[in-house]
Formats: structure tokens, C-alpha cells, sequence
């Protein structure tokens, strides 16, 4: 399928920036209430009454390039939005879909995701964390939650949870695993604890589950087939989304070069030819992107799933942006020169944390090439599904 822009499309494209230009502003939570007051939450999801208006997969593109060009702030409903309302959508129950899909439209309930756990980050299938059907149980309670999970975003603002658990004692990897949907507020049930970081922020956390209650209604896919859901939900997060993270590289990569021509860096040839191939490659994974999203759509449709249609795709554009953005950092402390290696000239005021962007985009990216699914996974996922090369021996 050609992936192209239409009159329609800019009149969306409009719309869109006229609305942002009037309306940024507030904190976070009261933000995405604006949004879904808007109609902004859940482009494209198929129609069902769930609060969201109808859009191509195209709009939905330019409604996240134009997000990220108005520098309008980090979502806190996005996991809600790109991860779990697709993955209901999918595999869910009609009531499960009228329970949880309006208030995510809304901006009203937030949610995190329960995957990644000490010792199963990657390695999905080696999650630990148990689901025990309770015997005996009080109305609303069927399962009872027990374990750690670990590089949680936003799990101190969720009100809701998709939990991956095993509920087969003695299932190995993939098997016997179910995706459950976890109340967070159960005080003495669920412990978040913040993860301090390099740059001093705390992005992510860690969740205790002890003997968190979830309700039988609540499973999604079936019990057992948590394996098939999770998978599911992981080819939404690289779709659309990827095309607005790569606006705000251009941003990032622009501010290199304006402090490259400021400070004379960019007469050093090696600088000139990192820049210039940065430049290449960032172009080269937006039409990549681009590509990939119009295999997917449906012409029949809204426009298609937003997800990246090819099996593979997901881990290809993980690993071009991953190490890119990675080099883009280590670019951008090159350019500052010595003075990356210091913090603020006043220590009596500023933190030792007190990072300025070009320190944080460094120490941060050391990250890309492990969250989200190590590069090790990556070439595994393609080397297995994509190339159909033997599966590597595991124990």
C-alpha cells in the first residue's frame, strides 16, 4: 500500500494544530481529561461507542507528528491508549470493552504495564509472578497476585494495572501464563517503589504484589493464554507511535547541530560526517516506518491498526532507533566538548543531578538498547520468526 498524506489528511493535520495551539497547558492528569474531552484519545479504534472519534491511520499519524511538533507534554494515558485499549479491542469480552476502553477515552483512568520482573526483563516467558484462583473467595475476588515487577512507567500515577502471570504452578516459560487486569489502589496489597536513575530522575519503578486481589472477569484471552495476548499487545508498541518519537529526535538532532555551527564543532570533519549520516538514517527509519504502517492497513477500514504489519517490523525499528539514538548521544557530549563533563557552576544551588539536555540525552540512551526488549532479543525475534533460522537452545 502506498502511505500517503491527502487533502483530508491536512485538513486533519489543521485541525489538529489549531486545537494544541489553544489549548497546552495544565498538569498531566487534568490534561489528559482535556484530551479525551477533545475526542483526541483512541484515534481509530473501531466503532463501539467507546468515546473516540473516527480517524485513518494516516490522521492518526499526524495527529502524533503534530503532538510532538507542539512539544505538548509526555502522555500518561498512552499505555492505556496504544497498549491496552487495542489489545481489548483484540482479544477482549464485550464487557470487558465497556468497562475499561471509555474511561481510558476519557483521560480519566491511567493505566501501567506488569511485564518486565528481576531476571525475566527480555526473557518475557520467565516470568515468576503468580496468579492463585482463591478458594472460598469473597464477591470480587477470584485471584490473588503475588510477585515483583520491575521498570514499571507510571506505575505511582496508574489506577489499573495488565498484569502477566502464571497461573499454572508448574508451567515453564510461555505456558500457563494469563494476562490480568490489577486495581492499583489495594494498600498493603501493592508497593510501588521508585527507581533512581543515572540522571537522577525516576522514570520507572518497581511494583510488590502481595496477595493482590483480581477478579475472574477480569482475565483477559482466557486463563492460559496470557502468552498469546502478550505478544499481541507488544506488536502496538511500535506503530504509530514511532513516527512521533522520531519527531522529537529531529528536535534533539536539531540542537546538536545548532551547537555544532555555535561552538565551531562542526568544522571537525568527523563531526560534519556524524551529523550528515544521522541526518540519513533518521529519514531512512521514517520511511521505513511509513512503509511498514501502509502494509498494514486495511483498505476496507478506518485506515488499519496502526501497528507495524510485518512480523518483524517491531524489532527492526527497535534496533535502528535503539543504537541511533544512542550515537546521537554520545554526538551531542562530543560537540559540548569538556564542558559535558561537568555539572552547574554553582554546587551550593544545583543538585549534582542538575543535568542540562545534552548530559541527560547522553546518560538516558545508554538505556535504548536494552528497555522495550534487549538488541539481543531483537535479532533473536527476527532471526527466529522473520528468517526461520533454528531457535537458539535454551534451558
Amino acid at each position: 500500500m502506498e502511505f500517503g498524506f491527502g487533502p483530508e489528511d491536512e485538513d486533519f493535520r489543521g485541525e489538529a494544530r489549531a486545537w494544541l495551539r489553544e489549548h497546552l497547558g495544565g498538569d498531566r492528569r487534568e490534561w489528559e481529561r482535556e484530551l479525551g474531552r477533545a475526542g483526541w484519545i483512541g484515534l481509530g479504534w473501531d466503532e463501539g461507542g467507546y468515546g473516540n472519534r473516527r480517524a485513518s491511520l494516516t490522521q492518526q499519524v499526524v495527529w502524533a507528528e503534530e503532538y510532538a511538533r507542539a512539544k505538548a507534554p509526555p502522555r500518561s494515558g498512552h499505555i492505556g491508549e496504544n497498549l491496552l485499549a487495542p489489545t481489548l479491542i483484540a482479544h477482549g469480552t464485550d464487557e470487558q470493552k465497556a468497562r475499561f476502553l471509555p474511561p481510558v477515552a476519557r483521560g480519566e483512568e491511567l493505566w501501567c504495564q506488569g511485564y518486565s520482573e528481576p531476571g525475566a526483563g527480555s526473557d518475557l516467558a520467565g516470568v515468576r509472578t503468580t496468579a492463585v484462583r482463591a478458594k472460598d473467595a469473597a464477591p470480587g475476588e477470584s485471584y490473588r497476585v503475588t510477585g515483583q515487577k520491575i521498570w514499571t512507567s507510571l506505575a505511582r500515577e496508574a489506577d489499573w494495572c495488565f498484569v502477566l502471570a502464571r497461573t499454572q504452578p508448574d508451567s515453564r516459560r510461555h505456558h500457563g501464563l494469563t494476562f490480568l487486569l490489577v486495581p492499583m489502589d489495594q494498600p498493603g496489597r501493592i508497593e510501588v517503589r521508585p527507581i533512581r536513575q543515572l540522571t537522577g530522575t525516576s522514570e520507572f519503578n518497581e511494583v510488590f504484589f502481595d496477595g493482590a486481589v483480581a477478579r475472574a472477569e477480569h482475565v483477559v484471552g482466557g486463563e492460559g493464554n496470557g502468552w498469546r495476548v502478550a505478544m499481541s499487545l507488544l506488536g502496538y508498541e511500535r506503530g504509530v507511535s514511532t513516527l512521533a518519537q522520531q519527531i522529537g529526535f529531529v528536535e534533539e538532532l536539531g540542537r546538536v547541530v545548532e551547537a555544532a555551527v555555535a561552538n565551531g564543532a562542526v568544522d571537525d570533519p568527523v563531526v560534519r560526517d556524524c551529523l550528515v549520516r544521522l541526518w540519513a538514517e533518521l529519514r531512512t527509519m521514517r520511511w521505513n516506518a511509513l512503509r511498514t504502517l501502509g502494509s498494514s492497513a486495511d483498505p476496507d477500514g478506518p485506515g488499519g491498526s496502526g501497528r507495524l504489519g510485518d512480523p518483524g517490523a517491531p524489532s527492526v525499528a527497535k534496533l535502528l532507533w535503539g543504537r541511533w539514538h544512542q550515537r546521537l548521544g554520545e554526538l551531542a557530549v562530543r560537540v559540548r566538548g569538556v564542558a559535558a563533563a561537568v555539572g552547574p557552576a554553582d554546587w551550593t544551588t544545583s543538585s549534582p543531578y542538575e543535568l542540562d539536555a545534552f548530559q541527560h540525552l547522553f546518560l538516558f540512551s545508554r538505556a535504548d538498547t536494552i528497555y522495550g526488549g534487549s538488541d539481543e532479543i531483537q535479532r533473536t525475534i527476527i532471526a527466529e520468526r522473520v528468517l526461520g533460522l533454528p531457535k537458539e537452545p535454551r534451558g
